[in-house]
């Protein structure tokens, strides 16, 4: 299955930014009759959120990795009010930024990205209830995406960005620094992050993956990292250490403890072998999951 999208919207958010993408009335004629030059091809990795959302990762300014879904959608790219402070990021007094780097996984980067910095209702309440099961850090919109052709093989690990020499209508201006108008919207957003509290939820849950492989896990720059192993457990018996970095699961790759989750969820005969790197050295061990414990 090897087919070629614009990519993945957010339902929500077309309810605060009605109207489509910039550009969507042009003359068909003319884009037919215009065939944009294609340069460099980049390998992209991707996940899922739990909705099946397209999440990559980018860094701002060297700061990151952050996660960022794909959505046509938006119409341009968005960047949370915390993340552009932690890049510091210089925002004009709407609320725009130049971006000094928006660094793509993968090796794709772009200097000088157009980014609106602020947080949009709907990453506030899907955060607010850990809907997508990691940290949502913003969206990456039209103005970005619509100069590439996008791949995409959800059979594969990485998705496949084309290089156009086009350049999309530059997004129209929002008004205001924050929240400013979206019909009073942003209110859904805080109930939805305020209901997240009251539940307990968090914008990345904890996972253990304690109770049948007997090792607990968390994020790691790049890779996931065990946090601890049970010395008598099924991970443990099958050599897994401390501090050992997971690089795939079943031979796919893995960036956080999520995607260990996941696929360990979908591991046959409850049976997965994991690469790990410890020190200098990379191995493979297989562990069979337990009974509980």
């Amino acid at each position: 299955m090897r087919t070629l999208v614009p990519g993945v919207g957010l339902a929500l958010l077309c309810l605060a930014l009605a109207g489509g993408s910039p550009g969507a009335d042009k003359d068909k004629k003319e884009a037919k009759e215009t065939k944009p030059k294609e340069g460099k091809t980049f390998e992209i990795p991707y996940k899922f959120t739990k909705a099946s959302h397209i999440v990559v990762r980018a860094k701002i300014n060297g700061k990151g990795p952050f996660n960022f879904v794909l959505d046509t959608g938006a119409p341009a790219l968005f960047v949370a009010t915390k993340i552009g402070e932690k890049a510091r990021v210089k925002t004009d007094k709407d609320g725009w930024a130049d971006l000094d780097t928006f660094e793509i996984e993968g090796g794709l980067m772009i200097k000088k990205a157009r980014a609106r910095i602020e947080t949009p209702f709907q990453l506030e309440g899907m955060n607010g209830l850990g809907m997508a099961g990691m940290e949502i850090h913003g969206m990456l919109g039209y103005n970005i995406l619509a100069k590439y052709r996008m791949t995409f093989d959800f059979t594969k690990s990485k998705l496949e960005f084309t290089e156009l020499d086009y350049k999309p209508d530059e997004p129209f201006k929002l008004k205001g620094k924050g929240d400013q108008g979206i019909g009073g919207l942003e209110f859904m957003g805080q109930a939805m992050k305020l209901l997240g509290g009251l539940l307990g939820k968090k914008a990345t849950p904890e996972v253990t993956l304690r109770g049948f492989y007997g090792m607990t896990l968390i994020d790691g720059e790049e890779n996931p990292k065990v946090e601890s192993v049970l010395e008598k457990g099924p991970a443990g018996g099958a050599g897994l250490k401390k501090d050992d970095v997971i690089l795939k699961v079943n031979d796919r790759t893995v960036v956080d403890v999520s995607d260990v989750a996941r696929l360990s969820a979908k591991a046959a005969k409850d049976e997965i072998t994991l690469t790990v790197k410890r020190g200098k050295d990379t191995k493979k061990i297989t562990i069979k999951a337990g009974e509980g414990i």
